[in-house]
């Protein structure tokens, strides 16, 4: 799956619509999917909005260019009738935690928009033989019955973290737990770990979500099939059971990182990068293998400034003179006050610390040999990418799925290092609370993920063998290249049921 497959072949291909979550974590692995099907044979249209088209415009421009038929469709996304504020159309523009709500509302409204462009009578729309939506887009399923459209599932975070959630529904155990931080054991998880409630509870489980949450389950409950972005090779025994469990298919197709062979494709991944890439390599170049530890916490956890200054502590006082380190530094975490900071910082720490403000080209900077660790938010994504790169990490989770995919790397993969974080966080000011990590445990988890003795080296090995496997699992004749295949022979089996 190279983007220099059978896409021209076909006279008759599959017309499959992609629906993405409008969050940039969620939308990054569904444009690497439409490139995917579009070389496998599909004609792929991707539904967006134009806000969040601007933001991976060199993206889109790169997959026009490469002449893969790919249709990105800018729909108006109904911010005012919603009560946000013009131009939030992205989950990483919220700016109050109050509006989430009205953003899921607002996306509500926005599969009008999209029934309207599918139904027009002057439409561009090409005739859907399946949809692919994220699994936090319920109101697809109301437009998929109405227009008489199979529609499939997209799981963005790991297999083994929706398969605990849907234990943990499906044996009702929050229920009977009080103590939010109390550990327990999910029943029936093929790989038994240990989690707590507040770690665990989803968004749409709290009280005043009701009719949200209710809407997502019918809607995971009709859909024909799911996609994962994940591979058998990493989760089998939790696919296996997730499927005995929904009793539907699960194509596994990931990684979806992967879809971005060349050294653009891996820039662009996400949206436009602050820094020079030119200046990014060869200040990597510079550095000897594995090395350099790399440290983001994605797009949408923030630190304030009591937590970066910590960080910025223990990587400062971390005691290899031989450890480098890049440290992302999103715009929303800046200020006056951080800048000053930052500019006393980046002079003590001159030659072997690089700090970049705003976008990182994380699956680049991922695959350089001179990367040998990466602090994470264990969101699914970054996870994925550096499980593809070979990168051990040093996991602290933030929020939603990220506190499962830590148990994931660290007790059942064994290729990663907490950090220690407990607390599930959500905006940046709680973190000056009891969610703040010490600049003294950052030190300690960095010289142990990237020196480690033995017990590193061991990690570092399972960490390259799963790399291998995520790369057999893409190319031909592999796992996900097989599943990915599937879908498309669903949607042609699909298109002939109606013509």
């Amino acid at each position: 799956m190279d983007g220099s497959s059978n896409h021209n072949s076909n006279p008759n291909p599959a017309r499959i619509i992609l629906i993405p979550f409008m969050a940039q974590g969620h939308m990054i692995p569904m444009v690497d999917m439409a490139r995917l099907l579009a070389s496998s044979g599909a004609l792929v249209t991707f539904i967006t909005t134009p806000v969040n088209a601007a933001r991976i415009r060199p993206i889109i421009d790169h997959i026009e260019n490469s002449h893969l038929p790919v249709r990105f469709v800018q729909l108006p996304f109904p911010s005012a009738d919603a009560g946000l504020p013009a131009g939030c159309e992205n989950a990483d523009l919220i700016s109050s935690p109050d509006l989430f709500k009205s953003f899921m509302e607002a996306l509500s409204l926005f599969g009008e928009q999209v029934k309207l462009y599918l139904t027009a009578a002057n439409s561009t729309a090409v005739p859907a033989d399946c949809i692919i939506f994220d699994c936090l887009n319920s109101w697809v399923r109301a437009v998929a019955k109405s227009l008489d459209i199979p529609h499939i599932m997209f799981y963005g975070p790991s297999c083994f973290y929706i398969l605990c959630a849907h234990l943990l529904k499906k044996h009702q155990v929050l229920k009977s737990i009080d103590d939010d931080y109390e550990p327990f054991k999910v029943p029936e998880l093929p790989e038994p770990v240990e989690v707590m409630k507040a770690q665990v509870m989803r968004w749409m489980d709290r009280p005043g979500w009701e009719k949200i949450s209710e809407e997502f389950y019918k809607t995971e409950k009709s859909a024909f099939g799911v996609v994962m972005n994940t591979f058998e090779e990493l989760e089998k025994s939790g696919l296996d059971k997730f499927r005995k469990e929904i009793g539907k298919k699960v194509w596994p197709i990931g990684p979806l990182s992967l879809a971005n062979k060349d050294l653009d494709s891996k820039v662009m991944r996400g949206k436009a990068s602050s820094i020079d890439t030119g200046v990014l390599s060869s200040w990597l170049d510079s550095k000897t293998p594995n090395s350099v530890m790399f440290v983001s916490f994605g797009s949408l956890s923030r630190n304030p400034i009591s937590q970066l200054v910590q960080i910025g502590q223990g990587l400062e006082s971390a005691s290899s003179s031989q450890l480098s380190f890049i440290w992302v530094v999103k715009e929303a975490e800046r200020s006056e006050e951080v800048e000053n900071w930052l500019a006393e910082f980046e002079e003590r720490t001159k030659g072997r610390g690089m700090v970049i403000r705003g976008w990182a080209p994380q699956a680049m900077i991922l695959g350089h040999v001179t990367v040998g660790g990466f602090m994470t938010h264990c969101g699914w994504n970054s996870t994925l990418e550096a499980i593809a790169a070979g990168v051990v990490m040093a996991t602290w989770p933030r929020f939603g799925d990220q506190f499962v995919n830590e148990r994931l790397v660290v007790d059942v993969l064994r290729i990663g290092v907490a950090v220690g974080a407990k607390v599930p966080i959500f905006y940046a000011d709680e973190m000056s609370g009891k969610g703040l990590v010490k600049g003294e445990e950052v030190r300690k988890v960095v010289e142990k993920v990237m020196q480690g003795g033995e017990e590193g080296e061991e990690r570092r090995k399972r960490a390259k063998e799963l790399a291998e496997k995520a790369r057999k699992a893409m190319e031909e004749g592999g796992s996900s290249f097989e599943n990915l295949k599937r879908v498309i022979q669903f949607a042609e089996g699909e298109k002939k049921h109606f013509e």
